[in-house]
């Protein structure tokens, strides 16, 4: 199909999300960033997220849903919703993908994290597109594995030949100083050159309703606890939990996010244990998260990419419980957080993985949050320029093929909210890293 006059640029964003908020979240902030800065740009999210109705989004952002799965212990995938096989379920997702990318014409495509998408679900739209001359970029949070699971992992998935063949860049929406998540991999010089470390991606603050209901434990100092997505994040809240209930002498009362993952048997009993303390306050999934945040005192949470760039970005003292098993993504966020001086972290498993709940450590680690300074006493240049950088690499590309047309900004949010203040209030906002 050849491509028409067009008005303006088209970006199409990829995420497969089989569970979670992380690769939605970051594309959603890549976007409204985008349509922001270009008046006449507009954003098309491909995900897999099952929640991706629950969000807000900017004029000019739209999303196509695929069909949802979900990745067992063992490893494997299967359909979240529908009783098919998973080969015909990743068959129907790469039907709706090719056609979305053959329809949209994107000039450009930003994929998360999956050279080929899940299963190599996205290879035909990424071939298709290649030859309509659009740009493809392959972004990647900070940190993806420890080496030796990584080298497995895109070893089998042929990986950095399609980088190879395929991609024009590679963001990494992160700080070289903290990791470089292509550590252990075999990485070729003409791969190194499409490499640009972005800086970690801050998040807008979006304004609410002046009736906009808010929990009651946010009138006043307190600590915020978050789980992601919540899908594994029981162990934290009832370590958390245990503590309030054990010691009364813990410096704030504490809202805890549960996540809209996490399975409702647990949800019920962690609502029931917090009913009978007067400090804790616990809810299960907000929209905006970013506001509760910025209003918390201190924050515990995982140690995911995006809780980590909210903590940056509001500039909150952190105390981060990463998960251990099976990836070992967040324990080395985590721990090169701590050797930074950015958070400080605290593990709540032992070395097999095996959950260990140590009432006097948390109690003590959550005393210590009020004295800890916040991310800023430790920033490193350029750590938060993330959208910054993003936005200096995508516009010189589509100015050059659109000129000036596409500058500017219009459009509020849609649903509740209304245009992004300027997020990382007090912390560095630095130009864009090359």
């Amino acid at each position: 199909m050849a491509r028409g006059r067009r008005d303006g640029a088209k970006i199409l964003l990829y995420s497969h999300d089989t569970f979670g908020l992380g690769h939605l979240r970051r594309s959603m902030t890549i976007a409204h960033s985008l349509v922001e800065r270009h008046k006449r740009l507009s954003a098309l999210i491909v995900t897999g997220s099952p929640i991706i109705g629950a969000f807000d989004f900017r004029s000019r952002v739209d999303f196509v849903r695929v069909p949802g799965v979900i990745k067992l212990r063992n490893g494997n995938y299967t359909a979240l919703n529908l009783h098919i096989d998973i080969n015909e379920t990743i068959g129907l997702r790469r039907a709706i993908i090719e056609r979305t990318a053959e329809v949209f014409d994107p000039d450009l495509v930003i994929v998360d994290k999956e050279p080929s998408g899940l299963h190599g679900e996205f290879a035909g739209a990424l071939d298709l597109l290649k030859t309509r001359g659009a740009r493809i970029v392959l972004g990647l949070r900070d940190v993806l594995d420890e080496p030796k699971v990584l080298r497995k992992e895109w070893r089998r998935k042929r990986a950095m030949q399609t980088i190879e063949a395929t991609y024009d860049e590679i963001w990494v929406y992160g700080h070289r100083a903290l990791y470089e998540p292509l550590t252990g991999l075999k990485v070729s010089e003409s791969v190194r050159e499409k490499i640009v470390y972005t800086g970690y991606l801050p998040r807008a603050l979006a304004k609410t309703a002046a009736n906009h209901h808010w929990p009651s434990i946010t009138e006043q100092d307190f600590l915020l606890v978050m789980t992601g997505g919540g899908g594994d994040g029981a162990e934290l809240v009832d370590w958390i939990l245990q503590t309030y209930e054990a010691r009364r002498d813990l410096p704030w009362p504490a809202l805890i996010v549960l996540g809209p993952f996490m399975p409702l048997e647990q949800r019920e009993a962690f609502h029931e244990r917090a009913e009978k303390l007067r400090d804790v306050e616990v809810m299960v999934f907000h929209n905006q998260v970013e506001h509760l945040v910025q209003r918390a005192r201190a924050v515990v949470c995982m140690g995911g990419y995006n809780t980590f760039c909210e903590v940056l970005t509001y500039d909150k003292p952190a105390l981060i419980v990463p998960r251990t098993h099976p990836r070992q993504e967040q324990l080395i966020r985590a721990s090169r957080a701590e050797a930074l001086g950015l958070a400080r972290m605290l593990l709540g498993t032992d070395s097999v993985g095996n959950y260990v709940a140590d009432i006097d450590a948390m109690a003590e680690a959550l005393g210590a949050l009020a004295d800890q300074p916040p991310p800023s006493a430790r920033m490193l240049p350029d750590l938060m320029a993330g959208l910054e950088s993003v936005n200096a690499q995508v516009t010189p590309w589509i100015n050059g093929r659109y000129g000036d047309s596409v500058r500017g900004s219009d459009g509020p949010f849609c649903g509740s909210g209304s245009n992004p203040d300027t997020a990382g209030d007090g912390l560095q906002r630095l130009s864009a890293a090359g």
